[in-house]
């Protein structure tokens, strides 16, 4: 498995120490766990990002006047 060498600062490495503790696994772990669920999120922004270019494309979008009028309708 590739390694690699990343530069975090002290307190970032600190709480990773402590996770590391009180989750009794390797901080090799933690990291990978943290890169897969920061990857994941990313990759589903991304999805969503070119799903609305592709509805705006396609006109599948509402009037701005009219989300105006639907949100003060959410005041009363």
């Amino acid at each position: 498995m590739p390694s690699h060498l990343v530069a975090v600062p002290a307190d970032l490495d600190e709480a990773l120490d402590a996770a590391a503790q009180r989750l009794s696994r390797p901080r090799d772990w933690i990291v990978e766990q943290a890169l897969q669920s920061w990857i994941s999120r990313e990759e589903r922004r991304h999805q969503m990002i070119e799903e609305g270019l592709k509805d705006i494309d396609e006109g599948r979008v509402i009037d701005h006047a009219e989300i105006k009028t639907w949100a003060a309708g959410l005041k009363d």
